[in-house]
Parts: C-alpha cells; structure tokens; sequence
C-alpha cells in the first residue's frame, strides 16, 4: 500500500543531515519542478514585505522568510520528524521501534508545497510555503504539480493508494484512476444522529491511524483487505460517496 499524508504548517528547525541535493528525495522525476519552486522562493525571500504578504506571514512570522531563504544550505531531517502539529504529534514517528520506522518509509509519503510528495524518511530542510500561496513567477501551485504528481504516482505501482491528505494537497496531485485508492474522512455520529466531520480530531485520528498501520504492518493487498484489518481491530470504517468514514474513538477489542 502507499499512504499519502498531508504535512503541517508548523516543523522542527534545523537538522544533522546534509542540505537538500538533487536526487535525494522520491519521485526524482519531479526534481525540476521542486527546483524551479525553491528558486522562485529563494527569489521572493528577497523582498520580506512580498514574502510576508505571499505566506500570510504575521510580524512574529517574519523569521520564516529567512528559512526559506536559507534553502540552498539548510540541514535537513527526514521529513515525518520535521513536521510536527496535531497529525504528526499522534504519530509521534521518533517514539516507533526501526521496524515501524523502516515501514513510514517504504510505506508512507508526504505531500508538500516546495517538494511534490516525498518519502516519509526523505531528508528535507525547514520551509514555509502552503498549498494556497501564489508565488510569484510561478503558476499556481495546482497547475504547476497536479499533473506531474498524478503520472509519478502512477509509476510507483502500488496496490492500492490510501489517501489521508487533506482536500487542499488532493488538488496538487490527485491519485491517478489507474489506482484503486480511498480518500479518508474523519466522522462522528452526531447527537442528533447526522455524521459530522472533524476538523482537529481529524489529524489526530489519521497520525494516530497511521501509526496503528506502521506498528501492526497488515500484510494485505486490497483495500477491503485494509478494511477488514482495522474492523478487526476496533475501527469503525464505512464506505460513503467514493470515500472511507472512520469513526472517531474507536472500539478496542
């Protein structure tokens, strides 16, 4: 299976690793395109009014227009360490034994604005950059990724695709139709009995999922499969509209 994760505005500063260099991240055939978005950033970082402006950045944010200026040179860590937020607190990947972690990172990507999808033990340097930002001198970043993602993805032929993003990254690289994949949603059962999405549980619950999957490796080749491993397990999973609901607060058995 490929699990696809959303990353988080918020990371961990610095890094032990070497800076960024071509050909270290998956799907190098997306290296040009990630080039051409760190040297547009590189170029906005030179007008901190601009960048502030572009990245929505708040005067205690102006730092950020240094990191991404720093770019070039900046240490990196594997990518599921440097973010950090609700998702990747409930994964809390630096806690896993090697095992789980050598399952992130076969198992696991990550989509981000400057970088397409990478590895989830990819090494990446701090940056700030979201999926609505208008750099200049680029397109939007929809039109830039979207398609380039979708035809790399399909090259990686994997069984089955389960899609954690959030709808924001599903625009930057849908999962191809050649694919069979499932985009997850995050549901409780309302007091008045209607199904409602989440918004903070719905990180909490995918780290929390995807921990569960790097921990417990099912060995399955199907998404009914994968579905029947977590009802196992005390999830809640039912199929809606093309989609996969899973119900907050899981039954454990």
């Amino acid at each position: 299976m490929l699990v696809l994760l959303p990353p988080s505005e918020t990371k961990r500063p610095g890094g032990a690793g070497s800076p960024l260099v071509a050909g270290s991240l998956a799907l190098p055939e997306l290296d040009d395109t990630r080039i051409r978005v760190r040297d547009a950033l590189l170029a906005l970082s030179a007008d901190p009014d601009a960048a502030a402006r572009v990245l929505k950045l708040g005067p205690k944010q102006r730092g950020e227009i240094e990191v991404n200026a720093a770019l070039p040179q900046a240490p990196t860590l594997p990518a599921v360490d440097r973010y950090t937020g609700v998702l990747f607190d409930a994964l809390d990947a630096a806690t896993l034994d090697p095992a789980a972690r050598r399952w992130l990172g076969a198992h696991v990507m990550i989509h981000s604005a400057p970088f397409g999808p990478v590895g989830a033990l990819d090494p990446i340097p701090a940056y700030r950059l979201g999926a609505a930002a208008s750099v200049p001198g680029l397109p939007s970043l929809r039109a830039l990724w979207a398609q380039s993602v979708t035809t790399a993805l399909a090259g990686l032929e994997r069984p089955f695709v389960l899609d954690l993003r959030s709808e924001a990254y599903v625009g930057l690289g849908p999962v191809p139709g050649s694919v069979p994949s499932v985009y997850v949603r995050v549901v409780t059962d309302g007091a008045d009995g209607a199904v409602r999405a989440l918004n903070h549980f719905n990180k909490h619950a995918k780290g929390a999922l995807v921990r569960e999957l790097a921990e417990g490796r099912p060995r399955v080749r199907t998404l009914a499969g994968l579905a029947e491993w977590l009802r196992e397990r005390g999830h809640r999973v039912e199929e809606a509209a093309g989609e996969w609901r899973l119900f907050a607060a899981p039954r454990h058995t």
